[in-house]
């Protein structure tokens, strides 16, 4: 007898093993980290499931389910609903990755310039310190707006889960309130510690380009760039924070969310980190929690009525913006190094600087003038940024450089000139930057202390060549 029970044990057992299955699939539209814990949180759910892991870094799903309980199907409709598409190999579409990234990198170039004008443009209607910015927290807005439908899947369960209780709008108004209080006020702190490095160039170089360098990251991870995706940022200390199922209120669950370990938040925390303002931290994630609000507060009627493709379009754009963000910020430190890459430095080149006619400068550059053995070369700072961006000098020749301060905002009234090892204060007036000799052809490039706004002094061998 007890032969006969051990060997139905056995076979019993010996089916179970037989109707378990390990399957690994291929899934695209991962952003980031936190996709992973939506997916295997969403497939554990079904009945059957035994083990699941999901690898944002290879974009595989691998998982150990009963066929007698779940299939195939229900896996890869789990998956669909959640956001994302199955696809039958990660080499099935090749071709289409490959029209993909065209299409990314134009819209990343296409942006780029856009914003680049944008900044230009926006220096001639009289903007002041912060104000100068006006553009890059716009951008911060429609980042924050967009990346909303990221906030959807990462925290709209958790805002869901405080309001199923109430039948009313306060729930989530209390929410979404406590989320801002809670991004704002890091933004300040971790500006405020930006400021703190930021006791040199040397240091907000780094800072720039570092913080750049994350934003493109992640905002190429969120277009769907695969080259990036062995590369996570991550502060552990957050990941505490992930979930929560406390019975405080909706505010202090809210005011918990600025601790989510999620990517986009973290990528306004690292910019916010590069302002090196408590004031400009906290008005960065301030406008960027706000840009959020809206489709949180809304996103049960928006999903019944966005289809997915609309949804996965706007993220990629959203990422975009990311990408282009890390670009100008990375730039700004190469700027404070003399090596700003923005080819549209010199945009601004045509207005006419303090000292000279504009038909002198019909060309849009500025020309020393060189007088008893000196040249020297007159630009202005305005509104506008340092006027004309182009200048020349003759190399040899002792040049004594004189920036008319007619307009002094926050971000003009400091200029760095790297290879001269120049910072200079500017007021209001005339102020003597420096006197040097040239000894050699080439371009010293300047720019303000915050590597927004600059240009270039050209120095060749005969500057009547330009004249």
């Amino acid at each position: 007898m007890f032969i006969f029970i051990s060997i139905i044990y056995l076979l019993h057992e010996r089916g179970i093993e037989m109707s378990i299955k390990t399957q690994t699939l291929h899934v695209k539209d991962m952003v980031c980290n936190s996709c992973e814990r939506i997916i295997e949180k969403d497939l554990k759910k079904l009945n059957g499931v035994k083990d699941v892991k999901a690898s944002f870094k290879t974009s595989k799903v691998t998982i150990s389910y009963d066929q007698d309980w779940c299939s195939y199907l229900d896996i890869k409709s789990t998956i669909t609903k959640a956001g994302y598409t199955v696809v039958a190999t990660s080499h099935s579409n090749s071709k289409d990755n490959s029209s993909q990234f065209i299409i990314n990198a134009i819209l990343i170039i296409g942006l780029l310039f856009v914003m680049t004008k944008l900044t230009s443009i926006s220096n001639y209607f009289n903007i002041s310190s912060i104000l100068e910015s006006n553009v890059t927290y716009m951008v911060l807005f429609i980042v924050g707006l967009l990346s909303s439908l990221h906030c959807v899947g990462m925290c709209g369960g958790i805002m869901l889960s405080q309001s199923l209780s109430q039948n009313s709008i306060k729930a989530p108004l209390l929410y979404n309130l406590g989320r801002v209080i809670s991004y704002t006020i890091l933004g300040g702190v971790i500006g405020a510690l930006g400021s703190v490095l930021s006791i040199n160039t040397g240091t907000s170089i780094i800072i720039y380009i570092v913080a750049g360098v994350f934003m493109v990251i992640h905002g190429a991870n969120t277009m769907g760039f695969s080259v990036f995706r062995g590369l996570s940022f991550r502060l552990p200390f957050l990941s505490r924070c992930s979930s929560s199922n406390s019975k405080s209120t909706p505010f202090v669950i809210g005011l918990l969310n600025g601790f989510m370990p999620c990517g986009p938040l973290q990528t306004m925390q690292l910019f916010a980190l590069s302002t090196g303002s408590m004031t400009q931290g906290a008005l960065s994630m301030f406008i960027f929690s706000v840009g959020t609000v809206p489709l949180m507060l809304i996103f049960g009627s928006i999903a019944n009525s966005l289809s997915k493709n609309t949804s996965k379009k706007l993220i990629k754009f959203s990422g975009a913006l990311i990408v282009v963000l890390g670009l100008i910020t990375a730039n700004r430190g190469l700027a404070l190094t003399g090596m700003d890459l923005n080819p549209l430095k010199n945009s601004n080149s045509f207005i006419s600087s303090a000292g000279n006619s504009v038909e002198d400068l019909e060309e849009g550059y500025a020309v020393a003038t060189i007088e008893d053995g000196v040249q020297t070369l007159r630009l202005t700072a305005s509104y506008s940024g340092y006027t004309p961006s182009l200048a020349y000098i003759q190399k040899g020749i002792p040049t004594k450089l004189i920036i008319d301060g007619q307009q002094i905002s926050g971000c003009n009234n400091a200029i760095i000139i790297p290879s001269l090892n120049v910072e200079k204060e500017l007021q209001e007036g005339e102020n003597i930057i420096g006197e040097f000799t040239p000894e050699n052809t080439g371009s010293i490039d300047y720019s303000c202390w915050m590597g927004m706004i600059g240009g270039s002094i050209e120095v060749v061998d005969d500057i009547s060549d330009i004249q």
